[in-house]
């Protein structure tokens, strides 16, 4: 048991080296990729703040509180949301997929670890960029209080993998059907509002925000963030992190029900 456990980790260990390596060879194609995500949710509390406009609070978000959430929510983003689906899609399509099906590790173990691994490294190549957001936006950050628990941490691991789970699931779409590409610029429509990316999801008319409670988006950055400035009392957060293993697991075994009927269509087209 324990020599099992230890050869997979070993493996684990060798597959995140290399594609954390992987990153480090497109260093400038990475901080291109990372400035795309980064730069509309270091404006946003420049838009916000002009908003305010002498009020106190929008939303139940004080302007000090509003440039905190964009400040946290693009930094956990960097972690948690995975765009994986792109590369399994094409992976597929282009008939790469087949090569994994041979190897010792599974696709899935693979990419899990590939995307933690590209994961890790944006949130180290964001670091530089968030202390200048941190300095620009500083007379605004001086009351502010962070929530460093084990709700935090445990929501934020949580969030990583519900994200995965979402991504893996629709890149395995392309087992099926010869073009999901449209699918995935319309899954960015709902994803992008109701994981709170855009605009905190408190701000949201109440029926909004109750549809976003029963989707996956809000329990991929949203809650992480709520947690960990405070906003969110310990027990409404332990209900947000059973949603997201509840998530978590459900599209886990959407995935391999994909996996299974999906083989079953893949001819391995383009080796």
């Amino acid at each position: 048991m324990w020599r099992r456990i230890r050869l997979w980790w070993r493996k684990s260990k060798a597959v995140f080296s290399i594609y954390f390596q992987d990153s480090l060879a497109y260093r400038a194609q990475a901080v291109i990729w990372i400035l795309t995500d980064v730069v509309p949710a270091l404006v946003m509390p420049l838009v916000w703040l002009s908003a305010y406009n002498g009020r106190s609070a929008i939303g139940g978000y004080t302007p000090g509180e509003m440039v905190l959430y964009y400040l946290c929510m693009v930094t956990f983003t960097n972690f948690v949301v995975a765009h994986l689906m792109w590369d399994v899609a094409m992976e597929i399509k282009e008939g790469q997929f087949s090569v994994y099906l041979v190897r010792p590790f599974s696709y899935f173990q693979t990419t899990l670890i590939r995307n933690l691994a590209w994961r890790v490294f944006r949130l180290l190549v964001f670091v530089p960029m968030l202390a200048l957001a941190v300095w620009i936006y500083a007379p605004h950050l001086t009351h502010a209080r962070f929530e460093w628990g084990p709700t935090f941490w445990l929501s934020l691991v949580m969030g990583h993998l519900v994200s995965f789970m979402l991504s893996y699931a629709l890149g395995l779409l392309a087992l099926f059907f010869q073009e999901v590409f449209s699918v995935y610029n319309i899954y960015y429509i709902p994803m992008l509002f109701l994981s709170g990316q855009l605009v905190p999801i408190g701000v949201f008319p109440e029926w909004l925000q109750a549809l976003s409670r029963y989707m996956p988006f809000q329990y991929t950055v949203a809650l992480p963030t709520e947690v960990f400035m405070g906003r969110v009392p310990d027990t409404v957060a332990w209900q947000g992190i059973g949603m997201q293993v509840a998530w978590t697991v459900s599209l886990y075994l959407l995935a391999k029900l994909f996996w299974r009927k999906g083989l079953l269509y893949y001819t391995g087209v383009g080796m």
